[in-house]
C-alpha cells in the first residue's frame, strides 16, 4: 500500500512526514523545500492481538507500545503543487507522475491564512481555495494522461467492441484503476461508454474527474488548527468540501514525537494526552504546555488519525494476524507479523498473502480467538487472527 502526501508549498507537508515516519527530512518555511520525492514508513494503529492473551507481541515490522501495535504502510511525500502544476509549473508534473502508483491521497491544508496558494507568507487567505486548486491539477493531470492515448484507444475500443470497463483499466493500471472503479464511473457518469471516440473533451474531463477520484480517494489534514484563523477556517472547510476531513497539528506531533524520543514524556500517538517524565528546558516545558492545550481542545493532534482514517475508512482495509496455536513462530517470537488486507478478503486470499504455497496447500483456518475452524471462503474480520492448516 502506498498513500500519498500532497498540497500546495508551505502547507506543513514536510513536517507532517517528519512526525509520523520520523524520517530526517528537511522542514523549511519556504516553498519547495521538498524537491525529490521522499519515501519512509507511517503506522496505523491497532489493538495489540497478544495483549487478549496476557502476551506482548514482538513485532518483525512497527512496534507496539501500552498495548497498542503500529502497523506500517509506504508513505510518499512529493513537493508542494501549485495553479499550473499538471502543466509542468514548479516541475508539477513531475511530482504527479511520481504519485501514480499511489492508493489514496492525504492532503495537507494549511487552516492558518498565514501563506497563500504559492506557500508565500500573507494574511486571511482562504483554504478553500487550496482545496479546489489541487483538486482542478489532480483532475488536469489525469486528463492529460487519457488525451495522450484517447483518440486513438476509444476508436480502438468501439471498432472492435471491446469491454469498455476492461479495457480501460488494462490501459491505465498504471494509475491504480481496477475495472471496479471504471464500472462504478460508467455508472455514475450518464456517459455513452457505447461511443468514446464521440467524446467531447468536456466529458473526457469528466470521466477523467470522476475516475481519479474513486481511484485515487482522498483525505483532508487540516493542518495547523492552532493557528489563531485555524478552528475558524476548520469549520469552513467542513461546510465546503465532502471530504474526510481531520483537524490536526504536525508541528505538535512532531515536538511530542521528539520529546518521547529523547525520555522527556511518555506519548502514544494518537492519545489525547501525555505524560511528563522528566523537566527538560524552560523552552521545551512550555511548548508542551501549548501542545497539551490544543489537544485538549481537538482531543489529540489528529496526526494519528489521519492515518488511521485513511487506511481503515477511505481504502477500508483491515489488519489480519498470521498466527499458530501457542502465538509464537519457530524463533519464538510473539506475533511477529501483522498485515494489511483489503476489506472483503477472505482466508483463502490471506494464506495467498503469506506465499502462494500456503495458498495453494489450504485445507482450513483456525481462528485464535474462538479456537473455531473456518474455510476458505470465511470473509476475514478487523484483528482477526488464523492459523493456516494446509495440506
Amino acid at each position: 500500500m502506498l498513500i500519498g502526501l500532497i498540497g500546495r508549498p508551505n502547507a506543513g507537508k514536510s513536517t507532517f512526514f517528519k512526525a509520523v515516519t520520523m524520517a530526517d527530512v528537511l522542514i523549511a518555511n519556504y516553498p519547495f523545500a521538498t524537491i525529490k520525492p521522499n519515501t519512509g514508513v507511517a503506522y496505523v494503529k491497532i489493538p495489540d492481538l497478544a495483549a487478549e492473551f496476557g502476551k506482548v507481541s514482538e513485532p518483525r515490522e512497527g512496534y507496539v507500545k501500552n498495548k497498542w501495535r503500529f502497523v506500517g504502510f509506504e508513505l510518499m511525500d512529493v513537493a508542494g503543487l501549485v495553479e499550473g502544476a499538471s502543466e509542468g509549473k514548479g516541475l508539477g508534473n513531475e511530482f504527479l507522475n511520481d504519485l501514480a502508483n499511489a492508493n489514496a491521497f492525504i492532503h495537507v491544508v494549511d487552516m492558518s491564512g498565514e501563506s497563500d496558494g504559492e506557500g508565500k507568507p500573507t494574511e486571511n487567505y482562504d483554504p478553500c481555495l487550496d482545496i479546489k486548486i489541487i483538486e482542478r491539477e489532480l483532475d488536469l493531470w489525469y486528463l492529460g494522461i487519457f488525451k495522450k492515448v484517447w483518440r486513438t484507444f476509444s476508436r480502438t475500443v468501439e471498432a472492435k467492441k471491446k469491454n469498455f470497463a476492461e479495457a480501460v483499466a488494462r490501459q491505465f493500471s498504471g494509475l491504480k484503476v481496477s475495472e471496479g472503479d471504471v464500472k462504478e464511473v460508467v455508472l455514475k457518469s450518464g456517459l455513452d461508454v457505447e461511443h468514446p471516440a464521440k467524446w467531447r473533451e468536456d466529458e473526457i474531463l469528466k470521466f477523467a474527474s470522476m475516475l481519479r477520484k474513486i481511484s485515487k480517494p482522498m483525505i483532508i489534514a487540516a493542518n495547523k488548527v492552532d493557528r489563531p484563523n485555524g478552528k475558524e477556517n476548520f469549520e469552513k472547510v467542513k461546510e465546503e468540501f465532502d471530504y474526510p476531513i481531520v483537524a490536526c497539528f504536525a508541528e505538535g506531533e512532531l515536538a511530542l514525537k521528539e520529546a518521547d524520543k529523547h525520555g522527556l514524556i511518555n506519548y502514544v500517538p494518537g492519545e489525547k494526552d501525555f505524560k511528563v517524565l522528566k523537566k527538560g528546558s524552560e523552552k521545551q516545558s512550555e511548548g508542551l504546555k501549548v501542545i497539551k492545550k490544543v489537544m485538549r481542545e481537538f482531543k489529540g493532534t489528529g496526526v494519528q488519525s489521519v492515518l488511521d482514517k485513511v487506511v481503515f475508512d477511505v481504502l477500508n482495509y483491515i489488519t489480519v494476524y498470521p498466527a499458530g496455536s501457542k502465538l509464537v513462530d519457530s524463533q519464538g517470537r510473539v506475533l511477529p507479523d501483522c498485515f494489511l488486507m483489503p476489506s472483503g478478503s477472505t482466508a483463502l486470499d490471506f494464506a495467498f498473502r503469506l506465499h502462494s504455497d500456503i495458498g495453494n496447500g489450504f485445507v482450513k483456518a483456525i481462528d485464535i480467538k474462538t479456537k473455531r475452524a473456518v474455510g476458505k471462503d470465511y470473509v476475514l474480520k478487523q484483528g482477526d487472527g488464523l492459523e493456516i492448516m494446509v495440506r
